[in-house]
């Protein structure tokens, strides 16, 4: 009988956490990255060496080191460091803390820095919750947020707070950390003797994003494919394919609600705007393949068509409309095609604000001039007050006239902010001036055609004469 082969575990196996947790700096020393935040000389580095941290706020990417930059802060400072995530831990939670924090600061007289992750998944009340304890120095603050503090964060608890940007890494600084983790025999691969290729870090370091967590866990997961050494001394070679395999696809940092969403539908309307197809189908790829709400980007299209083409081509409204309608009906992935033809079509077509420009126009008249009342040639003669005053009397019926038209005033009388619409030359719009300047010249008498007064509309359809 054969004796039963022994399998050793791949030795990655055994070292407990990842290699993205492993591998955090412990100290600024060791801080990758984020140059203008904790760089030499900066005011948090400052603050952090000299331990006269006051509350802050961490706004920024994944993986970009905020949370880093906390822990780093717990190993240096001589407060209690108290470590607290928004998504897990509520109101209740936290006044547990505030008692501890107020009794630590009474009887040993030591301040407690309270860390709080994800600090924008507090809703306002909790965050007020925060906020005396803030203000009267019981806890100094430091929160982490992915998300723009200027919507998510509470002003009162946001003035008391210095704000600090967190950029995404740079991909010199990624290269930095995934040669650190292949050297690295402690906390990292070193004790693995894998030789990589420049290809496979660069690309390991250029689908991460500027998210060092998430070039770790790449290069993790194609150090656990590489084959076993057959002794201590042999390289291993990490290729640029197993590296792609480790990486699979690229991942976007974009968050439906956060500012990759607002940012990149902003570059995608602007690019339609701006007439550059690539640039808006760029644009529309991202968003697509992060998984943006179809119904949104349609919606967005429907706008622009009105706001930003108009009249220039009465068809982008319609081609919108019906790509607004489709992609409800079909879905994705075919959505995409429909989403597509119609950015190419706005992209390209002859663009107008005219009409949005118009409406704001007369918006503001009415705002600052007030509402007139209806002049009574154009009023309803039909109704029992008009039959015994002077509604609907003098009404001239275009139909009647020469091109349909008949020079008489419909706007009343003090409406001084006009024209509101000024077509443009441009597309089908230019028509639309060469018309509005036919009947400008009617009005003003040099091609004037006579024709008699007519009955209104509304008293031939009663049958008066």
């Amino acid at each position: 009988m054969f004796e039963e082969e022994s399998v050793s575990p791949h030795p990655l196996l055994d070292s407990g956490a990842p290699l993205a947790a492993r591998m955090r700096p412990r100290t600024l020393q060791e801080f990758a990255g984020q140059q203008g935040v904790v760089g030499e000389g900066t005011l948090l580095r400052r603050a952090i060496e000299r331990d006269t941290l006051t509350s802050a706020l961490f706004w920024g990417p994944p993986g970009c080191g905020k949370t880093t930059v906390a822990q780093i802060i717990a190993q240096t400072t001589k407060s209690n460091f108290e470590n607290f995530s928004a998504i897990t831990s509520g109101v209740a939670d936290l006044r547990k803390v505030i008692e501890t924090a107020k009794e630590r600061k009474r009887k040993l007289a030591q301040k407690t820095v309270l860390f709080v992750d994800e600090i924008h998944r507090w809703n306002k009340s909790q965050q007020d919750a925060l906020l005396p304890h803030v203000e009267d120095g019981t806890v100094v603050l430091i929160g982490a947020t992915t998300e723009n503090p200027y919507f998510e964060i509470n002003a009162p608890l946001l003035s008391r707070s210095r704000l600090f940007r967190f950029e995404k890494l740079t991909e010199e600084a990624i290269l930095r950390l995934l040669e650190r983790a292949l050297e690295d025999n402690e906390r990292g691969l070193g004790n693995l003797n894998i030789e990589a290729d420049e290809n496979a870090l660069l690309h390991l370091a250029d689908i991460s994003d500027g998210d060092a967590r998430r070039a770790l866990t790449a290069l993790e997961a194609a150090a656990l494919s590489l084959p076993l050494p057959v002794s201590e001394t042999e390289k291993r070679h990490l290729t640029l394919a197993l590296a792609e395999e480790g990486a699979q696809a690229r991942q976007l940092g974009y968050d439906r609600e956060g500012d990759e969403h607002y940012d990149t539908i902003s570059a995608f309307i602007k690019s339609v705007r701006g007439s550059d197809p690539d640039a808006a189908l760029y644009w529309l790829a991202k968003m697509l393949h992060a998984g943006e709400d179809i119904k949104f980007i349609a919606r967005r299209l429907v706008v622009l068509a009105s706001e930003d083409i108009g009249n220039a081509d009465p068809m982008g409204l319609v081609l919108a409309n019906a790509a607004a309608q489709t992609v409800m009906f079909i879905g994705m992935p075919e959505a995409r095609i429909t989403l597509a033809q119609t950015t190419v079509y706005l992209s390209a077509a002859p663009k107008s604000n005219a009409a949005y420009l118009a409406i704001d126009r007369a918006l503001n008249e009415i705002k600052t001039q007030g509402a007139k009342p209806v002049p009574p040639p154009i009023a309803d003669g039909r109704s029992m007050q008009g039959r015994t005053s002077e509604k609907g009397r003098g009404y001239k019926y275009p139909h009647d006239f020469p091109e349909h038209y008949v020079s008489q005033r419909y706007l009343p009388e003090g409406v001084t902010g006009t024209p509101f619409y000024e077509p443009t030359e441009l597309g089908a719009e230019a028509k639309i001036k060469a018309r509005m300047e036919r009947r400008r010249l009617l009005d003003s008498g040099r091609d004037t055609q006579k024709g008699a007064e007519h009955p209104t509309a509304e008293t031939k359809e009663n049958g008066e004469q």
